[in-house]
């Protein structure tokens, strides 16, 4: 299963070509993975089932980092008023590391009746969770696990392969 996170673009995205800059897409993906994983003083509730990590700057004890991204950009992104449909899930859940995949839509309401949808990105994050005491990599909890595993999926396929395989 897919979560879909509705993101907005500024303005400030578009570079001198009229279209979504390759360097802010990495920020797209990141306002959607923090939106969808993060409980950042928000209830949980139905609308963000995957956000139970509690922020550390929030007094959490937990910290994400990166450890791999990959990006493959199959059309430009052209400036809309209407939010992007960037959907995620996870392709593989290791111990202390999840991936999450990716794929950035236009947006459902911009369609002329009849026309398909644009797929913009496709990408891939490595996840680490560190705790954030010891600032060492943490196992993935009960918890977590059992809130993830509905959005586990198949992992995407990149031309000319997945760089983590």
């Amino acid at each position: 299963m897919r979560f879909h996170v509705p993101t907005l673009l500024r303005w400030s995205d578009l570079d001198a070509y009229n279209h979504v800059n390759n360097s802010r897409v990495l920020t797209l993906l990141e306002e959607a993975r923090v939106r969808a994983f993060w409980n950042i003083g928000a209830s949980n509730d139905d609308e963000r089932p995957l956000a139970i990590i509690d922020a550390a700057a929030e007094g959490g004890d937990t910290l994400t980092l990166i450890a791999r991204n990959e990006i493959e950009y199959l059309a430009p992104i052209p400036y809309s008023t209407k939010p992007l449909d960037v959907q995620l899930w996870i392709s593989k859940m290791g111990a202390a590391s999840a991936e999450v995949d990716y794929e950035i839509w236009s947006p459902e309401e911009s369609q002329p009746e009849g026309a398909e949808r644009v797929r913009y990105v496709i990408a891939s994050s490595t996840l680490v969770f560190i705790d954030a005491a010891t600032q060492r990599p943490r196992r993935i909890n009960e918890r977590e696990r059992e809130a993830w595993t509905p959005y586990l999926d198949e992992p995407l396929t990149f031309r000319g392969g997945r760089s983590s395989d």
